[in-house]
């Protein structure tokens, strides 16, 4: 279930509910699938993946995916995995890891693993922290990053409602102090 950490005041936000009303009040969507049940139990904590098993993770979750595209629009899907098994992964990270926005919404379900979302919300930043079977969605043009947890492993689908995906821009914001 996502955490929520404030970056001003340290506070955490915990509980769906909590979770789920703090995001709304920042027009961040959130949700939560039960990713665990329908995931094959081979790929539930599998971070080398091949295109067949993201295929296979995309069948398991197409339920869920479908409903969620026919709610909010989106026309592709796919698979991101990331690890310390991962070619380039410093490299990756620090693209990642720099506030942006996007001309679309920026969509993840966890389907293993953790990550943070880093947003700029109404009153300062705030980190999202992700498990598996956690959704969200950053609007467009509202600046945040994604990032790893510690645990330093994630599967996630990612969402679009451009077919040719999402293009970063870079947000310069001298208010964002890297944590």
């Amino acid at each position: 279930m996502a955490v929520i950490r404030i970056r001003d005041t340290g506070t955490e936000i915990r509980g769906e509910d909590e979770v789920r009303t703090f995001l709304t009040a920042n027009d961040v969507y959130y949700d939560h699938w039960d990713v665990e049940a329908k995931m094959p139990a081979h790929l539930q904590n599998k971070f080398v993946l091949t295109d067949a098993e993201k295929d296979e993770i995309l069948a398991a979750l197409n339920e869920d995916i479908q409903a969620l595209s026919q709610k909010r629009g989106y026309v592709k899907w796919d698979v991101i995995a990331l690890s310390d098994s991962t070619p380039n992964i410093e490299d990756m990270l620090k693209k990642f890891e720099q506030v942006h926005t996007h001309t679309e919404d920026e969509v993840r379900a966890i389907a293993a693993g953790s990550g943070i979302f880093v947003i700029k919300g109404k009153d300062g930043y705030f980190d999202v922290v992700l498990q598996a079977g956690d959704v969200i969605s950053v609007p467009e043009g509202n600046p945040h990053f994604f990032t790893l947890t510690d645990e330093r492993k994630v599967v996630a689908v990612r969402l679009f409602i451009d077919p040719a995906g999402w293009v970063a821009h870079p947000y310069a914001d001298p208010a964002f102090q890297q944590a």
